[in-house]
């Protein structure tokens, strides 16, 4: 299986188990080959139990690997938009600590099988869960000109969504993420600098296919209200789309509901569910020199306060 090098692996595991001997109800929501859920099992005692949960088949097949090592371990597939029910079916009512790792994995960027990357032929599928029907190349083939420029501009926030979403149906059928990559270099009017052309339509054609944003909206909705007291949900974040998300999420789960001045509450009788705790917190220049794809890379930690 490819190496997959965990984005401020040690930073997330310090803020979600706290204390010398952490235990309980542990979520690893986006297992990807483990490297977070092996820090954090590092940490855990003997009685703690960590839900191994990813909607790549290939990570769930990691996952189950693991748990043959250590009995903590229970694999599960599924998506974490789905987090609530998969709790209830585990029989986890109460957890301590989350950790959600978002976006695309390395090794589904290195195997051009997946379809993610631009930079090595492949076919176009972008599927995180195998099992799922709609890839890539069907959507992209049949959509019609307003959606696949709505999606470009929404999900991709690309400038040039029109004459890309024009250049791509014009082109159809296409099959390979090398064809996709060159008609929209070949769309660009200019180059950006310090990026790929193609970057901006991939993301927004994998979010898209994926449901990416409406997940991790679920995610968060269904996370956060089986926090313990005290107990911490910690995201990792690639672009601002996700941030923004996740930044919100925090924000209103943290800030006092703003009460009329004529009310007569006192500031002790309200209720604030979540407390921020860290973030952003960035990948130190040494571990972006180690793991380039670390650069861009944000860490939120919200904590269960009431």
């Amino acid at each position: 299986m490819s190496r997959h090098d965990p984005v401020l692996s040690k930073e997330t595991v310090e803020w979600i188990a706290v204390g010398e001997a952490p235990s309980g109800n542990y979520v690893d929501a986006t297992f990807g080959r483990g490297g977070h859920s092996r820090c954090l099992l590092e940490r855990l005692d003997a009685s703690s139990r960590l839900l191994a949960l990813d909607r790549d088949l290939t990570a769930v097949t990691a996952a189950r690997a693991l748990a043959e090592r250590d009995a903590r371990v229970i694999p599960h597939h599924g998506a974490f938009g789905n987090i609530a029910a998969i709790l209830d079916e585990v029989g986890m009512s109460e957890v301590q600590g989350a950790i959600m790792d978002l976006g695309v994995s390395s090794p589904q960027l290195d195997d051009s099988e997946r379809g993610f990357s631009f930079r090595s032929s492949g076919p176009l599928d972008m599927r995180m869960d195998q099992s799922q029907k709609l890839r890539a190349d069907t959507w992209l083939n049949e959509a019609s000109l307003s959606e696949v420029t709505k999606v470009l501009r929404e999900y991709g926030e690309e400038r040039h969504a029109v004459r890309i979403a024009q250049a791509i149906v014009r082109a159809r059928p296409l099959t390979t993420t090398i064809e996709l990559a060159q008609i929209v270099a070949g769309a660009q009017p200019r180059s950006t600098p310090g990026k790929h052309d193609a970057t901006r339509v991939f993301q927004a054609v994998r979010i898209f296919v994926n449901s990416e944003l409406d997940e991790l909206r679920a995610g968060l909705d269904g996370l956060f209200p089986r926090l313990v007291h005290g107990g911490r949900l910690a995201v990792i974040s690639f672009h601002s789309l996700e941030d923004r998300i996740v930044k919100r999420f925090f924000r209103s789960h943290s800030t006092p509901p703003r009460v009329p001045r004529e009310i007569p509450i006192k500031n002790r009788d309200i209720v604030v569910p979540g407390r921020i705790v860290a973030g952003p917190i960035r990948a130190s220049d040494r571990e972006v020199s180690q793991n380039p794809r670390a650069r861009s890379a944000l860490l939120r930690v919200l904590e269960r306060a009431a």
